[in-house]
Order: C-alpha cells, then sequence, then structure tokens
C-alpha cells in the first residue's frame, strides 16, 4: 500500500483566503442618509462609530456592497 504525502504545511492560496476571511465588513450610516462600506480597521479609526446605525460584520466587501444595495432598496440607506 502506498501512503500518500498529505504534509502538514498551508498552500499559499489557502494562506491568502485566511487573510482574507480575517478581513470584515461593516455598512454605517452616515448622519446624510448615505450608507458606508467600512473595513474592521477603517471602522476602529471612525469618528463616533457607537453613535451610528450599523449592519455587519460581512465576511467579504462584496456581501457588504449586496447587503447595502439591499438597504438602499429597502429606504434604509441613500444611494450615494
Amino acid at each position: 500500500m502506498a501512503s500518500s504525502a498529505s504534509g502538514d504545511s498551508t498552500a499559499p492560496s489557502e494562506q491568502a483566503n485566511s487573510k482574507q476571511n480575517l478581513e470584515q465588513w461593516y455598512i454605517v450610516k452616515q448622519p446624510s442618509g448615505v450608507c458606508q462600506i467600512l473595513s474592521v480597521a477603517e471602522a476602529s479609526e471612525f469618528a463616533n462609530w457607537s453613535d451610528h446605525e450599523k449592519w455587519g460584520p460581512f465576511q467579504s466587501q462584496g456581501e457588504a456592497i449586496a447587503r447595502r444595495v439591499g438597504l438602499i432598496r429597502a429606504g434604509k440607506c441613500q444611494p450615494q
């Protein structure tokens, strides 16, 4: 019987995917009614973060964009 060498190292593409998975995205409603998409790093620098209506976290920027479109259609956010 031949044994397959599975190895314990992570493939470069898997490492890139894990980095992307670590970044989360939020939708933050501005006082003007426009919703902005921010990464966790951007959101932490955002003034008065807790004073704004927000949605998330989302696992990708694309998912946050799709959700913002839904919020605009539902009348909860203004288009930019």
